[in-house]
Order: C-alpha cells, then structure tokens, then sequence
C-alpha cells in the first residue's frame, strides 16, 4: 500500500478584480487556512485545486 501526500494549489481574485494564483502547493490542512486568509482580506472567488507535485495551478485569464 503506498501514501501519496495530495498536494493543493489555490486560485482566487483579488479585491480590486485580478485574478490570481498561489506560488506554492500546500496539504490540504493548511490550503484551508489559507484559504481563511485570504477571505479575511477580502478576497472572492477562492478555490482549491489538487495539483500533481512540482506543478502550480495557472491563474484564468
């Protein structure tokens, strides 16, 4: 049986309208945390994405 640590990315829009995208991959305990980060600062349209090990999620366009 082998244990693959599942990697996330994050994907959001800034308050002022630009979308943006996280630079580093997290467990998926501390892409919620922050996740609440980002809501704290006021950012919309947060989402987590699984992402394979060295990859980044891309920002929409």
């Amino acid at each position: 049986m082998s244990t693959v640590t599942k990697r996330y990315g994050l994907l959001w829009t800034d308050p002022d309208g630009a979308p943006q995208a996280s630079a580093a991959s997290y467990d998926k305990r501390s892409a919620k945390y922050r996740r609440t980060e980002l809501e704290a600062v006021g950012c919309t349209s947060i989402e987590l994405v699984q992402v394979r090990y060295g990859e980044l999620p891309e920002p929409a366009v």
